[in-house]
């Protein structure tokens, strides 16, 4: 196969081939191409795949943002040359990504003994909704759906609201970022070990993991946590508040932060104020140390607050609708937006990786081309001919 050349990069060298789709499967292999791996996206010629679409527009937002910095293929697994293909393309890979349901693979026979058999170092991460065993393994898993069932759902929104999902792809996007994981530590371990292994979460799992302390608390103390708005569950004063010209979020845990919080806000005699003296005491007396503050906070704008309690130590912020945080001059300094080349749309910005390597930063190269952009040089890097490629197109093998 023809490699994208990325020297220097910190997976350079690495091949990956991402037959997954929708969020999980690219949000685990966006990781990898930003860091230099060469993956090729294979995806099914028109018609082939029943769910083709689903996705969104190509050249829309997401699909950019999910998709820079691959090759892309078209090639039709179901077909038997397809299949032949693709096992031509694992043996001189490292890494394969799916996040199909768990029996789709077997009856594609491209499950991990099938891969492996090709090529013992190769690395199979599966992204499935509920796990690759269990009662629930042969149902469709969405992100709300894991939502609700990994218990986010009962955590979120208002005292009473009933159930509300996040605003983001919490498992969607958390099972990607495991997988990615996984597939590090799976690399890592072939170092020694010289074979590949079979890695696999799921958005069930990964939305489990992602309640920390809210499941630990359960597990550990028995206790069920309820929804807490936009309070902290056990720490108070901790969320948001209104200024005079909208909302800020400020942190006061501890003693220390208390007694600067008090001053920052001419407040000294909170201090002493026995209702309030520990923690705990202004968790169980929530209610009223809130009513204290809250015409308080009505008496000045969101930037004097947040640089008045800043000032003083205090953990306080700006709560921004999206267009407000991208203005920020902090999140611009840190420049989360960066711009690739689009064919047709011109220089779009996307969003970049969170993650800061010194020497070996992520990079956004190339934005995602059109379906089987790169199929023909990716078979000319096997040996197929120019007549055998002609071939398969008329068998809609791709």
């Amino acid at each position: 196969m023809k490699e994208a050349n990325q020297t220097g990069a910190a997976l350079s060298g690495l091949k990956v081939l991402d037959i997954s789709r929708v969020r999980a499967g690219p949000t685990c292999v966006r990781v990898l191409a930003d860091f230099g791996a060469d993956v090729i996206k294979i995806e099914a010629p028109p018609g082939i795949d029943p769910s083709e679409g689903m996705s969104g527009a190509r050249d829309g937002y997401d699909m950019q943002n999910l998709h820079r910095n691959k090759r892309s293929m078209t090639l039709n697994l179901k077909h038997p040359k397809g299949r032949q293909i693709f096992l031509q393309m694992v043996d001189k890979a490292d890494v394969v990504v799916e996040n199909f349901r768990p029996d789709v693979k077997d009856r594609l026979n491209i499950a991990y003994e099938d891969l492996a058999e090709v090529n013992p170092r190769i690395i199979l991460a599966s992204i499935s909704g509920y796990g690759q065993s269990g009662p629930y393994r042969l149902r469709g898993g969405f992100d709300q759906i894991a939502q609700g069932m990994g218990g986010l759902m009962w955590l979120t929104g208002l005292p009473g609201q009933g159930p509300v999902r996040a605003g983001i792809a919490v498992s969607d996007s958390s099972s990607g970022l495991y997988a990615a994981l996984g597939i590090l530590i799976a690399l890592r371990e072939r170092d020694s070990s010289g074979r590949g292994q079979w890695i696999h979460t799921s958005l069930l799992e990964a939305q489990i993991a992602m309640l920390d302390f809210q499941a630990a608390r359960y597990l550990v103390d028995k206790c069920v946590p309820k929804q807490a708005g936009n309070d902290h569950p056990y720490v108070t004063p901790m969320g948001a508040f209104k200024a005079a010209d909208g909302f800020f979020n400020i942190g006061v845990a501890g003693t220390g932060l208390w007694k600067k919080f008090c001053g920052a806000i001419d407040r000294d005699a909170l201090c002493n104020d026995v209702r309030f003296a520990t923690e705990e005491d202004r968790f169980t007396n929530k209610l009223e140390l809130n009513s204290i503050l809250n015409p308080l906070f009505l008496t000045k704008t969101t930037t004097e607050w947040v640089e008045a309690l800043s000032d003083a130590g205090i953990p306080a912020g700006p709560i921004y609708h999206i267009d407000e945080m991208f203005a920020d001059p902090q999140v611009q300094h840190l420049q989360m937006a960066r711009g690739v080349p689009h064919g047709t749309r011109g220089n779009i910005d996307l969003v970049r990786q969170p993650v800061n390597l010194s020497r070996t930063p992520a990079q956004m190269r190339s934005a995602l081309a059109e379906a089987g952009y790169d199929t023909n040089d990716v078979l000319n890097g096997l040996g197929f001919t120019a007549a055998s490629i002609e071939q398969f197109r008329a068998e809609k093998v791709i």
